[in-house]
């Protein structure tokens, strides 16, 4: 199955970045762990942007064992990352073990000699063996002098966010703004959406990547925010009543290293919405405590993208009072009634306290907060509608609802 994913031109005509653009990205292998494996055959090695292998041994001129690990002792979600380049001498084949530390074998291997078209393995080519966190995989690639990406999801680094907020900055109703840095100093970038032409001041937030590998989230997130700037009728009318502030990359720094969940600080951004520790969360909390504390603004949605094993929405329960009143309910019956064909599923839970992005929104702000989940294997193509339908339907269901009754709100 071919994919083109790296960015999602739907409405706005924009263009790949391939890999070699991605040196940039100050991506080097951690200083215990080898650089490479090398046999007169063939030479892997993991030294671009979301490269990451523990280590990586010779056990035949061409057969290597690769071992995957994350990236600290801490407790962690199994999102077992991995992500090398094969450089061989002449055509042939090479067989990779990738045996794994903890948690075993999670993401089916994809493959690019661009990193713009990437392609599911098929299943001759790949043996996966044993039980839940016990799994193993081994890879049989047909590889040439061409160097040949191999990686658990489509790589997608902070150089493609940022070849994309350049395009989508030429657009009137958007700016691209500085919200900070990470705790290893790359940009977190701020993207606001709104007509320049009025002032909206009902503001919907938008957040992305918190999660390294969760690429499918982001691959839904880059269609939903190029529909909000499209051109439609309905698009129009949202950006004249509603300002969007999305960060679509706050993990910048897991993400070049290949983290299977965490920032360099050993934490999972998702599990510190409230005590904001880190630089990078702190950025999130900083930004909703101005929307509060403006007078003439008010935050009526936060949605979140991540990955997960299948599509789904995890949202607050419907009983639990939210401004705008049964946003959720009414958004989600919208978007399957666009969606006829696909089941649009959610699960509904709320523990207060909870630092977690959605239970934060809600149980400071009183606002709905939505972590929006798209499956690790869910088509491509797929995605894309997804992405737009969902924003069309997100559109359409605020602009019914009424507006807050703030005067400063109202006095435009």
């Amino acid at each position: 199955m071919r994919m083109q994913a790296m960015i999602i031109g739907l409405f706005l005509g924009l263009t790949t970045v391939p890999i070699p653009a991605l040196a940039n990205d100050g991506q080097t292998a951690p200083a215990d762990t080898p650089a490479e494996c090398r046999t007169d055959t063939a030479r892997i090695d993991q030294a671009f942007p979301t490269g990451a292998y523990q280590s990586c041994d010779v056990t035949g001129n061409k057969h290597f064992r690769l071992t995957i690990a994350p990236e600290d002792d801490g407790d962690i979600n199994c999102s077992a990352w991995y992500a090398f380049r094969v450089n061989a001498a002449r055509k042939t084949r090479i067989t990779v073990d990738l045996d794994y530390t903890k948690c075993g074998h999670r993401y089916w291997p994809k493959t690019s000699t661009d990193g713009v078209n990437w392609e599911f393995m098929k299943p001759k080519y790949v043996k996966v063996e044993g039980e839940r966190g016990e799994r193993t995989a081994r890879l049989t690639l047909k590889v040439d002098e061409t160097p040949l990406f191999v990686a658990a999801q489509e790589i997608f680094p902070p150089s493609i966010y940022e070849a994309w907020l350049d395009r989508l900055e030429q657009m009137p109703s958007a700016t691209v703004s500085l919200l900070g840095r990470s705790a290893q100093g790359r940009k977190i970038e701020l993207l606001r959406i709104a007509d320049p032409n009025t002032t909206p001041r009902e503001t919907v937030v938008l957040v992305g990547r918190q999660h390294p590998p969760e690429v499918t989230g982001a691959l839904a997130m880059l269609p939903f925010v190029e529909t909000i700037m499209g051109d439609s009728e309905i698009a129009k009318a949202y950006r004249s009543r509603f300002e969007t502030l999305a960060v679509p990359l706050l993990n910048p720094d897991g993400v070049v290293h290949g983290h299977w969940r965490h920032n360099t600080g050993g934490v999972d951004l998702n599990r510190d919405w409230g005590p904001f520790t880190q630089p990078e969360t702190r950025l999130m909390g900083n930004m909703l405590t101005w929307i509060e504390n403006d007078s003439a603004r008010d935050m009526r949605v936060l949605i979140d993208f991540h990955s997960t094993n299948r599509d789904v929405f995890y949202t607050i329960p419907d009983e639990l009072p939210t401004d705008p009143e049964l946003f959720i309910k009414k958004w989600l019956e919208l978007y399957q009634e666009r969606m006829p064909d696909y089941e649009v599923n959610r699960d509904a839970r709320h523990t207060e306290g909870r630092p977690i992005s959605k239970a934060h929104a809600f149980d400071v702000y009183g606002a709905p907060g939505i972590t929006f989940e798209i499956g690790d294997d869910t088509d491509r193509e797929l995605i894309k509608r997804i992405g737009r339908e969902s924003a069309i339907a997100m559109m359409q269901t605020l602009l019914e609802t009424p507006e807050p009754a703030n005067p400063a709100l109202s006095d435009r």
